[in-house]
């Protein structure tokens, strides 16, 4: 709830991010972590005192209890060192603040059970799974190194951490949700919450830009595509008849770098899509044991080994070989798109009937080229949130201008050509009713998604057993822990 207040006290979009990714770690803990953090011993000094200062060492203990779980001391340096190993800003966030936020999580989870929130333990387990072969390839497969880090005497022992980890963050999220997710707000009531705010503290939006892109790809030959299909057939043969390792043949052959260092391996669930929808349909029409025909998906060639079935999950293995590319392809595709620039240059074409006639990116193409925001799925971007790789190919571009041919690549594509323009550009300015709409509904959303979480709050503290021990008696918590 700290955190989560802090968005609309901080209102200036600009710095949202941050505090958006501290409330999302909160509640997903081990799911995206990118670091092995030891268990270390805690270190407090003051309790009210900023995350940074750690000099004096106290013995782990009890630090609350709130309904049916506990959170000890340790709990809490835990949480701090993940955030600092996923490069998070704590800036001047105290060890109070943070420590409530923990309160806040385990409350969602304790009432979540209260209100009989059922578990997907299928869906917790593969998580886990997941999470753990992430984690152990980070550490190239090093299981022995993966366990002292995490001072666990088994993989058992920590896979049972981390489901607890998983269980307890999935009830609190659902719970979360239960509570805010009927909530909606009308225009009226967008409109209200706009002309509340004090006009010197209306919100400040950052400079956006419309960007449209042409794509041309090199095409890739039969010849290339019958070769890989070759391939793959003689690896198939070689396994069946010859009694080879597949999971060798995945380490000297495959193009699934993400993959390799698993063998190829990768966990699919009925219930839940991973992979594309070609992958998905050839692995849960095989048998165990089973090794495929090729098949296309936009990767490439692909065979698969079904190696084990466990209900509605099935582990499999796959070798993804991509066609090559030859020089004349490539050189081909180079010289389309400078013809296209060349023509819009010219007056011939404009950016938009070029990216409708020329363009390969389905994607953009019909939109005139126009690029959509993943985050808010309309066409503006806001320029300190471009990703790092568009943001410098774009950066010097005046309105309108069209950039050089530049080659790209992307998870499907090992190379692309491609022109860019914006086509719009709208300067830092302060919130403006009409035009930022969406952006003010958004906030005006939180806003009453957090007044309903306060009033949850406070009626749940006080129906739930709570005791917070020590220093952190000493805490100024913004809800009413301490039921004063």
């Amino acid at each position: 709830m700290i955190l989560q207040k802090m968005l609309l006290k901080t209102i200036n979009f600009k710095f949202i991010t941050k505090a958006t990714f501290l409330v999302c770690i909160m509640f997903f803990g081990f799911i995206n972590a990118q670091e092995i953090i030891e268990d270390e011993k805690p270190t407090l000094e003051k309790v009210k005192d900023t995350v940074s200062n750690k000099t004096r060492i106290k013995a782990d203990g009890v630090a609350a209890v709130v309904g049916d779980f506990i959170l000890l001391e340790s709990d809490l340096d835990r949480e701090i060192e993940q955030f600092k190993a996923q490069g998070a800003d704590l800036g001047d966030l105290t060890r109070c603040e943070l420590f409530g936020s923990l309160l806040e999580s385990k409350l969602y989870a304790h009432q979540a059970i209260q209100d009989s929130i059922m578990v997907n333990e299928l869906q917790i387990q593969s998580r886990v799974d997941q999470q753990f072969q992430g984690i152990l390839s980070q550490l190239n497969g090093d299981l022995e190194k993966m366990l002292e880090y995490y001072k666990k005497d088994s993989e058992q022992a920590l896979k049972d951490e981390m489901y607890e980890i998983n269980k307890n963050n999935y009830l609190a999220q659902e719970m979360q949700a239960k509570v805010t997710g009927d909530i909606e707000v009308t225009p009226e009531e967008v409109r209200t919450f706009f002309n509340e705010i004090p006009k010197d503290e209306r919100p400040t939006f950052g400079t956006e830009l419309k960007i449209a892109q042409i794509v041309v790809i090199p095409e890739v030959t039969e010849e290339a595509k019958q070769a890989v299909i070759d391939k793959l057939k003689g690896f198939k043969t070689d396994v069946e008849e010859n009694g080879s390792s597949f999971t060798t043949k995945v380490l000297f052959y495959t193009d699934d770098t993400a993959s390799k260092s698993t063998g190829g391996k990768y966990t699919l669930n009925r219930k839940r899509p991973r992979m594309v929808k070609e992958f998905r349909n050839v692995a849960f029409s095989m048998q165990e044991g089973e090794i495929s025909e090729p098949f296309e998906t936009d990767f490439g060639f692909h065979i698969i080994y079904l190696e084990k079935i466990r209900g509605q999950e099935y582990d499999v293995r796959h070798i993804l070989l991509r066609p090559e590319i030859t020089q004349e392809a490539i050189k081909k595709a180079k010289d389309e798109i400078e013809e296209v620039r060349k023509k819009i240059l010219d007056g011939t074409l404009t950016f938009a009937e070029a990216a409708r006639e020329f363009s390969d990116e389905e994607e953009s193409k019909y939109e005139g080229g126009q690029l959509t925001n993943p985050t808010t799925q309309d066409f503006n971007f806001e320029l300190t949130r471009i990703e790092p790789e568009l943001y410098s190919q774009i950066q010097d571009l005046k309105d309108g201008e069209i950039s050089e041919v530049l080659q790209d690549e992307d998870r499907i594509n090992r190379i692309k050509f491609k022109i860019l323009t914006v086509t719009d550009r709208i300067d830092d300015h302060e919130a403006d009713f009409a035009k930022d709409y969406l952006k003010i509904k958004n906030l005006a959303l939180q806003d009453k998604q957090i007044k309903a979480v306060e009033e949850w709050q406070k009626k749940t503290i006080s129906e739930t057993y709570i005791k917070i021990n020590g220093e952190y008696r000493d805490c100024d918590f913004q809800s009413n822990w301490l039921k004063k």
